[in-house]
């Protein structure tokens, strides 16, 4: 397993800078099928600030480009540490100190339906038929998806 960490400062977040992933993996690359990453984020607040990093703009923000630019990420991160926190960069949510991560469910299945359709065709563009990575992708964020959706997605033109 190639496990990266990828540090992120305030000047990298406010600047939308993607050269720390860059260093790690290019836009348009295949990346290993044994990477795996990790983001440290080094984004100070007053301390009181109740937010989560997820409800800060400007790392929201830093995450919109990092997603539009590397739209196969989330495949490459460490789900068990990371998945949640990246998808909550993404979509609409409710944190709680008791339940965690709330995520407005029309939403994340717009996400993860958007996310399923072009790793799909990604995976299939590479050569490659992943559709057991994909479903255990959407089942780490609670997401059951029919077997049917990729028979239909392999016949659809």
């Amino acid at each position: 397993m190639a496990a990266v960490q990828i540090s992120l400062s305030r000047e990298v977040i406010e600047r939308l800078d993607l050269s720390p992933v860059q260093a790690v993996v290019l836009p348009d690359a295949v990346p290993p099928a044994d990477l795996v990453v990790q983001f440290a984020i080094d984004y100070p607040r007053d301390p009181s600030d109740p937010r989560e990093l997820s409800e800060v703009p400007e790392v929201r923000l830093w995450f919109i480009r990092l997603d539009a630019h590397y739209p196969w990420l989330p495949l490459f991160l460490d789900w068990q540490a990371e998945l949640a926190r990246y998808v909550a960069m993404l979509v609409p949510h409710q944190f709680s100190p008791q339940d965690g991560i709330q995520f407005n469910p029309e939403a994340l299945d717009i996400f993860i339906m958007g996310k399923i359709f072009y790793l799909h065709h990604w995976f299939h563009s590479q050569g490659q038929e992943r559709q057991g990575k994909l479903q255990q992708m959407a089942e780490v964020l609670g997401y059951q998806l029919d077997p049917q959706l990729f028979q239909l997605l392999a016949q659809a033109p």
